[in-house]
């Protein structure tokens, strides 16, 4: 009741006013329609005694029902039975107050002729026009505000005109929601689907007026700027189909979320709507794991290095589905890491328990102090210097960090008799020409010695292109350079890299953790390469202008250790190359090298002076082609 009070609004004085007339309207007319015109003057005189009561007694259940607090324009079949319950309840404690208010009078209890008891039929009839006139005013407010909407729509208001690509449940609830905000955040026009028997159909009054094909004439002919993805069941192919059909229209894009992101059944869809991403364009199809073989993580301790980056972090929430005992975030930055933490508990409520260590992988004692307080039974080690240019300029930072640093996780591991390692790779390794490459090459012959001389621990190495959307990648750059006004700088006009989301590639990692007997370098299915002046022009668009005449694509030139065309595996390694269980998971052959250099060249590294860097490089990676 007191919540009623404090959000007293007009319009809720307003239904209160009409519930008043309606309630005590009612009352009157039953009798009036038992007794006619000729209204016996004891009538009246029960009609004015019981104003007041009757007021009280049916406000106050629709009070306590919270019949003014609900959005009419949203009404329901629930609103519709809060009515016919409070108006029986009023209904029934009016005739239990006249039934004990005439025997008290009867019996001279009471000395007053105010109490009465009505025929039945007139308590009947007062029941029924209550909830006649209480829900009429309702759906009459509800007819008012659609109609008065959609008129708005109609004349093309300053909301956007929008086309739902979709004639499914995602389009109708899209629509729905639409409507019952009064079309704040769009108009819906005109619907598209795939499905040619649904054209000249209606969905909420909207028409569907054609196919996918018919997207540009439909966009052109009723003036859309907005056009909504809304089919979550299309495969990644389809959905790329349509998304370059709708981007040659010029007009705004974004997508309904999928099914999975709707987390609560209170979710309002229209939310979720996100804007088209470069990535929707080049999504590929769903990763199928196979969870017998994850099942190795389930109630286990895992710890991932670089946990707090934008692939260990995805890792840690991949690995969180397979129910580990506990997670070990060890990062060298706090922030990331805390941020991660606070994410986990909340869509997990502490089943598994997240911890976090801040540390650095070059410092062995530190690392030491982790194994010997949680004992992991899994390390995906993903700490490492990635961005190309700058371990140009700091080579000894990236053998410190890639080089030093996994030799010191796999001896940790093997000492503490770690079940799983999983190095994450890059196809820089592969015949790397640039200071990063050689520095993961280095770790992945780590891997493969520690995978000889280790009695228990299952050492793998898994090695995969770019990923997109990671920090420092390609896409945040165009992004950043789209919102500067251009020009977006690509290095090379026939410059191509692989590409993969980072959800895809972090469930792979944890999948390819499953499969290792010890030893494999794991190569995972990258796909077709992407022109990275394809992506940016493609980016330029979805941002809502035209590649090269509102904003400009510049040629840099290669930097320095940049191939023109990233490889996957080496050629010694093709021979003997073959698939998992996992289609998008394939094994390379391992090639010799020699162990015992490769592990005093490691051991000497705190010895090693930066000037010497390179040649420490090239003396373990012999095909290494950097200057």
């Amino acid at each position: 009741m007191n919540n009623f009070f404090e959000r007293v609004k007009p319009q809720r004085l307003l239904l209160l006013l009409f519930d008043f007339v309606a309630i005590n309207g009612s009352f009157a007319l039953s009798l009036f329609l038992h007794f006619g015109y000729e209204l016996p003057l004891w009538v009246t005189r029960y009609i004015l005694f019981r104003v007041p009561i009757i007021t009280v007694v049916f406000i106050g259940l629709y009070i306590i029902a919270r019949l003014y607090n609900n959005l009419w324009r949203y009404m329901s079949f629930y609103e519709l039975i809060s009515v016919i319950l409070c108006a029986g309840a009023g209904t029934v404690v009016f005739l239990l107050f006249d039934s004990i208010g005439q025997l008290l009078q009867n019996t001279g209890v009471i000395h007053t002729t105010f109490f009465k008891r009505m025929p039945y039929i007139a308590y009947i009839d007062s029941f029924l026009l209550i909830c006649f006139f209480t829900v009429g005013i309702r759906m009459f407010y509800t007819a008012f505000r659609t109609i008065s909407s959609d008129a708005k729509r109609r004349r093309g208001s300053a909301n956007k005109r929008t086309m739902i690509i979709g004639a499914g449940d995602m389009g109708s609830s899209i629509i729905y929601e639409m409507s019952v905000s009064g079309y704040k955040f769009g108009a819906p026009i005109v619907i598209v689907d795939d499905d040619s028997s649904k054209i000249n159909s209606t969905i909420r009054g909207i028409p569907i007026l054609g196919t996918i094909k018919d997207i540009p004439e439909l966009v052109e002919k009723y003036e859309i700027n907005e056009i909504i993805f809304c089919i979550p069941s299309a495969t990644a192919e389809r959905k790329r189909e349509i998304l370059e059909i709708a981007m040659s229209t010029g007009c705004d894009l974004k997508t309904a979320p999928n099914i999975d992101d709707l987390t609560g059944v209170n979710d309002k869809i229209s939310e979720k709507i996100r804007d088209v991403d470069v990535l929707d364009l080049l999504a590929r199809p769903e990763v199928k794991l196979d969870t017998e073989v994850c099942k190795y993580l389930k109630d286990q301790t895992v710890l991932v290095t670089g946990g707090g980056g934008s692939i260990g972090s995805e890792l840690c929430r991949q690995i969180a589905r397979y129910a580990p005992e506990r997670i070990i975030i060890f990062d060298i930055y706090e922030n990331n890491a805390f941020t991660l933490k606070n994410s986990l508990d909340r869509r997990y409520h502490g089943a598994p328990q997240i911890e976090i260590r801040i540390g650095s992988v070059r410092d062995v004692d530190r690392l030491r102090e982790i194994f010997e307080e949680f004992h992991p039974s899994s390390v995906f080690h993903a700490a490492a210097h990635k961005h190309v240019p700058l371990m140009e300029d700091s080579p000894y930072e990236a053998v410190k960090n890639n080089v030093l640093g996994t030799y010191n996780v796999c001896h940790c591991a093997n000492e503490y008799g770690v079940k799983n390692f999983v190095l994450l790779s890059t196809d820089k390794a592969v015949n790397p020409t640039n200071v990063m490459g050689a520095t993961k090459r280095i770790a992945e012959l780590t891997v493969q010695h520690f995978s000889k001389i280790s009695k228990g621990t299952k050492f793998a190495a898994v090695r995969f292109g770019n990923v997109l959307g990671s920090n420092g990648s390609v896409i945040p750059i165009f992004k950043e350079q789209i919102k500067q006004g251009g020009p977006l700088t690509v290095t090379h006009p026939d410059i191509t890299r692989y590409f993969m989301t980072i959800p895809e590639a972090s469930q792979l990692v944890v999948q390819a953790g499953g499969l290792a007997k010890g030893g494999e370098i794991f190569v995972l299915d990258m796909g077709e390469p992407v022109k990275i002046v394809t992506l940016a022009e493609n980016l330029i668009r979805l941002s809502g202008f035209e590649p090269y005449k509102d904003i400009e694509i510049q040629f840099t030139g290669l930097r320095p250790g940049e191939k023109l065309y990233e490889e996957l595996s080496l050629d010694e390694e093709l021979d003997g190359r073959h698939k998992t269980q996992n289609d998008k998971i394939f094994v390379t052959a391992p090639i010799p090298f020699d162990e015992a250099l490769l592990e005093s060249e490691i051991r000497a590294i705190p010895n090693l002076k930066p000037s010497e860097t390179r040649e420490f490089l090239k003396r373990l990676v012999p095909n290494c082609n950097f200057k």
